[in-house]
């Protein structure tokens, strides 16, 4: 069961800070965020102020000195300390988007110096009772203002994991700085797993729908490839499941095969006045690839400006398709689009 309130953290404000979830298909995240302040119980209280006052409220404020720990919204709701990108409220992407401001500088890696205890824990374990990975998808986080890190919109829109304020599509912020990813999953060991490790993959042969589950969150707590399970049971668009299921899984420690795309159908099926199932699987995948924002209803097998400016989003967002970025699927954009 997922976690809403942290057990033990401080209600910060009145407990309303955003609201539901624009993309809730998509996996969850977290995001670290440094205030640029010091810490102390002065500077938490201080900072917690000047948070409500400009509303810009993360979902935590951990102090990495004392381990005190406060909340100031359900962890099932967006929050406010992202800037949006474009259209896309980047507060509210995914099934949950934690965001958690440490008293700390982005120049003085809080890893350097901190005092994790029982809180850090707590909030871990929240973290990751919303099928969060210990894993950082976008790379590498930024070591100084003029260290570009990656801000690669389609990791940020289609998976989960954690994610420095640094990694995220139209925001300029460089923090939390090099903090030492590793340290951070290590000091919250995961119960009957290895530091940082994640939970050990399941040795039945099934899994049992929880409520707030979808195929993706699913596929991340079970290491299965979420297309696989829906192979499996013969789930098919729009992916319903329902709560007590059983689901067929495979039980692997090892990370899945990428799949293979299905064969590229032609661009005459993607042209003005095309009405086929091939222009609706692409929409559907494009949805699923974290493109949904497009569509404010379908998709559907009639090919229109809609499909195609999503298509062009994906050209633009992957180097290999920017030069022809037409809206119009070839081969190789097909290819990308389903691998």
């Amino acid at each position: 069961m997922a976690t809403i309130w942290i057990s033990g953290a401080e209600r910060l404000g009145d407990g309303s800070i955003g609201g539901d979830m624009a993309l809730p298909d998509a996996p969850a995240r977290a995001v670290w965020h440094t205030t640029e302040s010091g810490a102390g119980d002065a500077s938490f209280k201080n900072v917690a102020s000047y948070l409500i006052k400009k509303s810009a409220e993360p979902h935590i404020l951990y102090d990495p000195t004392t381990d005190r720990i406060g909340q100031f919204g359900p962890l099932s709701e967006s929050a406010r300390a992202l800037r949006n990108d474009g259209s896309t409220r980047t507060n509210r992407v995914g099934k949950a988007c934690i965001q958690i401001e440490v008293l700390a500088k982005a120049g003085k890696p809080f890893t350097g110096y901190w005092k994790p205890g029982p809180n850090f824990k707590k909030m871990m374990a929240a973290i990751r009772s919303w099928g969060i990975p210990d894993v950082f998808p976008m790379g590498a986080l930024a070591k100084s203002y003029s260290d570009a890190s990656k801000r690669t919109r389609s990791v940020w829109l289609s998976e989960g994991g954690h994610y420095g304020h640094c990694h995220i599509p139209g925001n300029d912020h460089w923090d939390p700085g090099a903090i030492d990813t590793k340290a951070l999953f290590a000091a919250a060991p995961v119960s009957g797993g290895s530091p940082g490790g994640g939970s050990t993959p399941p040795s039945s042969t099934t899994y049992t729908v929880k409520a707030g589950d979808t195929l993706s969150s699913i596929g991340e707590k079970t290491r299965v490839k979420w297309e696989t399970i829906a192979s499996l049971n013969g789930i098919k668009a729009p992916y319903t499941i329902r709560v007590g299921q059983k689901l067929k899984i495979k039980a692997s420690t090892t990370a899945p095969s990428k799949p293979t795309p299905p064969p590229f159908p032609g661009r005459d099926f993607f042209r003005a006045g095309a009405n086929n199932a091939h222009v609706k699987r692409l929409g559907e995948q494009l949805v699923k690839k974290g493109y949904g924002r497009f569509y404010k209803q379908g998709p559907g097998p009639q090919w229109t400006a809609v499909d195609r400016a999503a298509v062009k989003a994906f050209q633009l967002d992957h180097k290999e398709l920017k030069t022809d970025a037409d809206g119009y699927p070839g081969p190789l954009t097909w290819k990308i689009l389903f691998s």
